[in-house]
């Protein structure tokens, strides 16, 4: 008997019953799932939803096989909390993972886990950013310090490029590597003259085919190739891009003109008398990369922006194409997200860290063959505290006790009905600049534990322009916000 035979026939030998897959015609093989990331994704940064300058033909034709949702959040804008937040179904409060330099608490069981407890093989192979050496359940890994083994001297271009350490971009991939004794690469970087942190751009000096981002998927097709027919998996690629350093090769560069980039409509229109200290501060100094008051350098930024989220497509859809020549893509769950988005100079802004939508929302597709309509849109406002549990329904997994997160399988199965549901995010927990927002509705609020609150309408102010928070008018409404969000805190 084979170890494949074994799986599925074990829970019937002793009298338990697999939940059933959510497919329409269960296989005889559980379903694979295939759970592609990016890092810093904009929402609706996709051609599909007529963006003016996204690249993206790729997620496209994910798009149009699957069903994309409209209004998607991360649980916290930034990189660990909101990937602990993903794989383990919980909200930072509860997995406890509170910044980038947190490592996952081990009690915390992440999908790695569940998954290979039913007899999946589990891969992780990208940036996934656990700050420590736990593995969290994953049979197979490959991650930046492979990478770095595999570019030998030339990991020294990526020193240059990022100029200083930097967790979030993989050098080091753990902090505790360099803590002790300090930075290896200090005095031997090669300066690019930038006058904050973080450069800018320009295009990367490291070959395209020795980037990050040719590397994850060269090494998803070979897992694909070499373990995709044996058993049933659970596979985790996962990209930087378009995650600074906005370095892309030249044949992408080259697809995007900084002249022909539009600065955001709300560029130097925030009033800045009525949004919270912290985000006026960040507007009048943007300390990571000062050169971005200028807007010749700004719109500079943005097409390298684009270009990196373009090459981030075009290696998103080698893996897409090796799933399909070798048959997997129709026993095949598809998940594509990000971890948070990138304001881009909206309001001002750069990077994440706030709730504003083009920081804390995500774009989110699913593919599930016999479940989902293709092409479907639905506009429920979700959290990516649901993808875990939807990826068990979806492989008749049984949920996990104790998620934050429920099941998106109906409205998979129903995209056109808007659901009403409540979506939280926090950021900088167990800080004095805690703060939290709560979607529901139309209506977004977010409160700070020691900064002005933020209520905004979105069906009514799409760009978050005009802050409601303590207009007599809003005033029920954001007392009831306000109530919700305090006892979900309390929790």
């Amino acid at each position: 008997m084979t170890r494949k035979d074994f799986l599925l026939l074990a829970p019937a030998a002793a009298g338990i019953a697999r939940p059933p897959s959510a497919f329409a015609q269960a296989p005889a093989r559980p379903p694979n799932v295939l759970l592609l990331m990016s890092d810093q994704h904009r929402p609706r940064a996709l051609s599909i939803d007529g963006h003016p300058v996204a690249r993206t033909p790729r997620l496209d034709e994910l798009a149009h096989s699957g069903v994309r949702f409209d209004s998607a959040y991360c649980s916290n804008p930034v990189c660990v909390p909101s990937r602990a937040s993903l794989l383990t179904g919980l909200y930072t409060h509860h997995h406890r993972a509170y910044n980038n330099t947190t490592p996952w608490p081990f009690e915390k069981k992440t999908m790695a886990h569940y998954f290979g407890r039913a007899g999946y093989m589990t891969a992780l192979i990208g940036k996934m950013h656990f700050v420590d050496a736990q593995t969290h359940g994953f049979d197979y890994r490959l991650d930046f310090n492979d990478w770095y083994q595999y570019l030998g001297p030339r990991t020294r271009l990526y020193a240059d490029e990022l100029g200083f350490p930097n967790s979030g971009s993989g050098l080091p991939q753990i902090d505790d590597l360099w803590r002790d004794f300090g930075d290896p690469w200090k005095g031997t970087r090669e300066s690019d003259g930038r006058q904050g942190p973080v450069a800018v751009g320009r295009v990367s000096r490291i070959p395209e085919r020795d980037q990050f981002e040719s590397f994850v998927a060269r090494e998803s097709v070979r897992f694909l190739r070499t373990h995709g027919r044996r058993q049933p998996f659970l596979l985790v690629c996962s990209f930087l891009k378009p995650h600074d350093p906005f370095m892309p090769s030249a044949r992408f560069a080259a697809m995007f003109r900084a002249e022909d980039m539009r600065l955001p409509d709300t560029w130097g229109r925030v009033d800045l008398s009525r949004v919270p200290r912290e985000i006026r501060e960040s507007i009048e100094h943007n300390r990571p990369t000062p050169e971005l008051r200028d807007p010749l350098a700004a719109r500079r930024r943005i097409a390298l922006y684009y270009a990196s989220l373009a090459q981030m497509d075009e290696n998103a859809g080698l893996v897409l194409d090796a799933l399909r020549e070798l048959d997997l893509d129709r026993n095949t769950v598809v998940l594509y997200t990000s971890d948070h988005g990138e304001m881009l100079g909206e309001h001002g802004l750069w990077q994440k860290f706030v709730f504003y939508e083009p920081s804390v929302g995500v774009p989110l597709i699913v593919r599930a063959p016999g479940v989902a309509p293709p092409g479907a849109r639905s506009a429920t406002p979700v959290s990516l505290v649901q993808v875990l549990p939807t990826l068990a329904e979806l492989c008749g997994l049984p949920a996990p006790a104790g998620l934050d997160g429920e099941s998106l399988v109906p409205d998979l199965r129903q995209p056109g009905l808007r659901r009403q549901t409540t979506v939280y995010a926090e950021y900088n927990l167990q800080t004095p600049r805690a703060k939290y927002m709560i979607r529901r509705g139309d209506f977004k609020y977010c409160h700070y534990t020691s900064d002005t609150p933020e209520l905004y309408n979105l069906s009514e102010d799409p760009q978050e322009m005009r802050n409601l928070a303590g207009l007599s008018a809003y005033q029920p409404r954001e007392e009831e916000l306000k109530a919700d969000l305090l006892h979900w805190i309390a929790q």
